[in-house]
């Protein structure tokens, strides 16, 4: 169950930043709270998952950030934006190669904390965030002086705010988001499914790499779908009969009450074809030898190697076990 939530969670992520990106609202709004629910769920943050949650947690408080009336802190101060901009440091010490990228966002989301303050003519507060925000370094002095000013003339339409707008602030997030997507692809399943094949002794390459018969517009979504829908396979089969009886269906339900998978059915139409023959036929005598066999050679319960070294048409580990059950129970 650890293990399917941390796949939940990186999916949602994954989805989150795609729908952020897109700017598809429902659908944003829908993934947040998947997301908050998951990492609400967690008794304490995953290191390899840390930059996930910073992601999920800056997003959704970027997508807000305009409404001064929510509060994400326990601090009634700390505004949607500000608050962003404390994940948008945690995520800042994850990272050392986007410096430059980094900078531009810390300075816009400051920028933007103040700004927005006073849309909604909170001059005082935008002052009193002001203090909050910047150290007495003299890196942050000019900005500082510059914002300090704009706040006494208490206009929200000067030239600085209106060249750092909101707009370019979503603008740069959604660089980011790219970047992060590229070098974090949604791989998770494949690599879980992958560790545990090699684990077993079994070969698994023929199947990930099995070309997509697509055309080249299509070509590239219909490949990172079937990748997925390869890996649940994968592992359904190699994991045995307690994940495929628990684990699973959660993580089925979950993807598929969310729509995630609506638009897959094409792609998954050979595999579901495959394994609804798998449960409607027959098994032959010579397969049975095959599994009495690789028992004998192997012992009751491995399942892959007998299933890797036997002579099987179609079969899945599962099956193995069940119909060695079924076996025993005639001799």
């Amino acid at each position: 169950e650890a293990v399917a939530a941390e796949w939940m969670l990186e999916f949602a992520c994954s989805c989150l930043c795609r729908h952020f990106a897109e700017q598809s609202g429902a659908e944003f709004w829908r993934w947040r709270d998947v997301a908050q629910a998951l990492i609400n769920g967690l008794s304490q943050i995953p290191p390899h998952q840390k930059k996930t949650v910073y992601i999920c947690q800056l997003l959704i408080r970027i997508a807000q950030g305009k409404s001064l009336g929510l509060q994400f802190e326990n601090d009634q101060r700390i505004s949607p934006l500000e608050s962003a901009l404390s994940f948008w440091t945690l995520l800042e010490r994850e990272e050392i190669k986007l410096e430059k990228l980094h900078e531009e966002i810390r300075r816009l989301i400051q920028i933007q904390i103040v700004a927005v303050h006073m849309e909604n003519r909170y001059f005082k507060e935008a002052a009193e965030v002001l203090e909050r925000l910047f150290t007495d370094s003299e890196s942050d002095k000019p900005l500082r002086v510059k914002l300090a000013t704009i706040i006494k003339t208490k206009d929200p339409y000067v030239p600085l705010l209106q060249s750092f707008s909101y707009s370019l602030l979503i603008s740069k997030i959604k660089s980011y988001i790219e970047l992060f997507m590229k070098e974090n692809e949604a791989n998770f399943l494949i690599q879980e499914a992958t560790k545990h094949v090699v684990s077993k002794g079994l070969g698994a390459t023929a199947l990930q790499n099995r070309p997509v018969e697509v055309n080249e517009n299509g070509k590239s979504n219909l490949e990172t779908k079937q990748r997925f829908v390869l890996s649940i396979i994968l592992i359904r089969d190699v994991l045995g009969q307690k994940l495929a009886t628990s684990t699973f269906p959660i993580f089925f339900k979950f993807l598929f009450f969310n729509g995630c998978l609506n638009d897959m059915q094409n792609v998954e139409k050979n595999e579901v074809s495959l394994a609804c023959s798998r449960r409607r036929q027959r098994w032959t005598q010579n397969e049975d030898l095959e599994l009495k066999l690789g028992v004998r050679e192997f012992g009751v319960g491995n399942w892959a190697k007998i299933l890797a070294r036997g002579n099987f048409n179609n079969r899945t580990s599962v099956m193995l076990k069940d119909r060695w059950r079924t076996l025993s129970k005639i001799k």
